[in-house]
């Protein structure tokens, strides 16, 4: 079975010994109740080091007290199960109370990127999400970290962040991991009963439609918008946060889609806040 531990001292020990030895290591942070999604990130990280680390750690700081932290899925032997099998070394659970001792008032924030899309309806998210992960990547000390492009708009600004406080951590993106039926893998997916289940696939749907209307030559952002929302709403159950065309590098609003284009969409199903996008690479 794979090591898990719960302190920062015992993340460091372990990593120093590994260095010693000369070897590389990967972080794949995550919040756990891990799916193929997840392993997918692992696969990535264990081709690509000699070490890697998962951190299992559901982030306080990134949740609005509207939102679903006490609710948020958790299984930690089926995580640790699923990280064994695709190669991981260890595992990183620590409590918040490790993470965030008592009178912790330093933050991570960012201006810019954080504005769209999921910043405007969860506005301290973005925060949480930075602090976190920096801490991380200060505990760990990694070569490469690896985050799913399901979080897109998350993907983008650890990137900034990374660039702008000079962290020697190499950051890489992998695609979107799907149900059979299209269905972006999420841990907020058990959230679904049978019926939202079948009505969540309007998010796909979309997602797919909207890329074919691009291959066929559409550009103009406000009509491919238009047509994905109106797709969306097709579906009684589902309820729009945003769908929106943006820069993938800096997350600015775009009225041209082209090269680098991240066009993203959140969508209520149920009390499930469920992420989709698809992205117009740099040719």
């Amino acid at each position: 079975m794979i090591k898990v531990v719960h302190t920062i001292k015992e993340v460091r020990e372990q990593v120093k010994a590994w260095r010693t030895e000369g070897l590389s290591v990967g972080l794949v942070p995550t919040m756990g109740f891990l799916h193929e999604g997840h392993k997918s990130l692992i696969d990535s990280s264990v081709k690509d080091n000699d070490r890697t680390v998962v951190s299992v750690f559901v982030n306080p700081m990134q949740f609005g007290p509207s939102e679903d932290l006490a609710n948020y899925p958790r299984d930690l032997d089926a995580d640790a199960e699923l990280c064994a099998s695709a190669g991981a070394d260890l595992i990183f659970n620590p409590e918040p109370e490790e993470m965030y001792a008592d009178g912790f008032c330093s933050f991570v924030d960012m201006i810019g990127p954080t504005a769209e899309l999921c910043g405007k309806s969860r506005p301290i998210h973005f925060r949480g999400v930075c602090t976190v992960v920096s801490k991380l990547f200060n505990i760990v000390q990694p070569d490469r970290a690896y985050f799913g492009q399901k979080d897109a708009q998350q993907l983008a600004v650890i990137k900034r962040m990374v660039t702008d406080l000079n962290i020697p951590v190499e950051i890489i993106g992998c695609p979107i991991i799907r149900e059979a039926d299209g269905l972006a893998k999420s841990s907020r997916n058990t959230y679904l009963n049978e019926e939202e289940r079948k009505a969540a696939l309007i998010l796909s749907k979309t997602i797919f439609m909207g890329q074919e209307l691009v291959k066929n030559g559409l550009t103009d952002a406000a009509e491919l918008i238009s047509r994905m929302k109106e797709n969306i709403e097709t579906e009684p159950l589902a309820k729009i946060d945003y769908v929106d065309v943006v820069n993938f590098d800096d997350v600015s609003r775009k009225d041209t889609i082209g090269d680098n284009t991240l066009v993203a969409m959140a969508v209520y199903v149920g009390k499930a806040r469920l992420l989709d996008n698809f992205i117009i690479e740099k040719k």
